[in-house]
Formats: structure tokens, C-alpha cells, sequence
């Protein structure tokens, strides 16, 4: 562990960006992780993040979240206690990618693109599951009207290649769901170099860092600052 992360560490993470983390979190970092579905209510999510930062208290020198701002979810959020440090992303997919400039070249050249990894496969919540549910419920013509509306900006169904897990099943997946939805495949490659980054340091441009009794603000996603008292 870098010297970046001193003391007591604790990693809070969405169950999607924590299958990225898991092969890299040392044997003595304990990790918590909360349900994806918290992303479509932002303000719920921030709730729940700054009420589990406080129940970790001072048991803890340092929260490693692996969120992006997500929707601003992260906005506001402080410990009296613990440096809180945070990939410097608008949502997961940077980490995913592996830095923020992969993910802006990205959405440059495609930028009619939904995102599938592991991570997100497995928690299910995508409209591609969505679909489903709006077929037992409506039929299968009104859902199909329904997720044709939901997906009418898509054009490429991006699979993440980040190299950290067997894939093969989920890439299977990924290319049957880009063929049922009329997408295009394409796989692409990932990178865990910020999901180490986050873990090891150095903790650059690329990562916020707050220190106890300093709050997250939006300016600290923008410009090459990181926030040190």
C-alpha cells in the first residue's frame, strides 16, 4: 500500500465498481458495498453514502469511494474523521475505462454508446433487464415500444474489456443483447490503472482528495487541483 493511503482504510463502493476492486484490495482493506439501483435517486444515494461514512466514524483514516460523482451524488459528502478520496469522473464508466481521458475519446468518437461490464451485468438494472419486466407486465409489443424509446440514441452496445476477470460468458451476453436490441457490438479495452490508482496513489489529477472536516464540492471535478488543507 502507497504511503497515500495511510492508516486505517476502508473502500465504499457501488456493486458494479467493486468487481473491478476486488483483485487489487490488499488483505487488511475492508470494502462495503451498496446497491446500484441507489444511482437512479441521486439524493437517496447521497443520503445513504454520507450515513455510511458517518457509521464508519473514526474506526477509519481513510474512505476510498469507488463512485464517480454520479450525478452529483457525491457533492457534499464529508467525514469529521477520515481523508475521503474519489476518482475525479462524472460517473463509473472512466474507471471502468481507466482514466477520464479514455472515456472522453470515447464518448468523441462514439458518442451513441451504452456501456456493459461484468459488474453491471450482474446486478441486472439496465434497460436490457428492464425489458423483461415491462414484457410479463405490459406485453411484449408495448415493452418493445417502450425500450426502443429508452434506447433511440444508441447505436453501439460497448462491452468493457477490463482484463480482471474470466469474461467469456459475460461477453457472450453482452454481444446476445446487442443482437436482441438491433445495436452494434463492440468490445473494447478497459483498464484497472485508476482502480489502482485509487488504492495505491499516487494520487494525482485524476483523484479528488479531501481531508477530515472538508466537504466534496462540484469545483473539485473540474480544472487539476486536488483539495488539500
Amino acid at each position: 500500500m502507497s504511503s497515500e493511503t495511510p492508516g486505517r482504510v476502508v473502500v465504499l463502493a457501488c456493486a458494479t465498481v467493486i468487481e473491478e476492486m476486488r483483485p487489487f484490495l490488499p488483505p487488511n482493506m475492508t470494502a462495503q458495498v451498496l446497491d446500484f439501483g441507489l444511482h437512479l435517486r441521486p439524493d437517496e444515494l447521497r443520503h445513504t453514502l454520507q450515513q455510511t461514512i458517518n457509521d464508519i466514524g473514526d474506526t477509519a483514516d481513510t474512505i476510498l469511494l469507488g463512485y464517480g460523482s454520479c450525478s452529483r451524488a457525491v457533492i457534499g459528502l464529508s467525514s469529521a474523521h477520515a481523508t475521503l478520496v474519489v476518482p475525479r469522473t462524472d460517473d463509473c464508466i472512466a474507471i471502468f475505462l481507466g482514466s477520464r481521458d479514455e472515456y472522453l475519446k470515447q464518448a468523441r468518437s462514439e458518442p451513441g454508446s451504452y456501456y456493459l461490464t461484468k459488474g453491471w451485468i450482474e446486478v441486472g438494472d439496465t434497460p436490457f433487464n428492464e425489458h423483461q419486466r415491462l414484457v410479463q407486465r405490459y406485453g411484449q409489443a408495448r415493452a418493445d415500444r417502450i425500450i426502443g424509446l429508452m434506447l433511440k440514441n444508441y447505436k453501439r452496445l460497448a462491452f468493457i474489456n477490463t482484463g480482471v476477470y474470466e469474461i467469456e460468458r459475460y461477453r457472450e451476453h453482452a454481444r446476445m443483447t446487442a443482437e436482441k436490441f438491433g445495436l452494434r457490438f463492440e468490445e473494447i479495452e478497459g483498464a484497472p490503472d485508476l482502480v489502482k490508482k485509487l488504492l495505491y496513489g499516487p494520487w494525482d489529477d485524476e483523484i479528488v482528495v479531501v481531508p477530515p472536516g472538508g466537504t466534496i464540492t462540484d469545483d473539485m471535478f473540474r480544472g487539476s487541483l486536488i483539495c488539500r488543507q
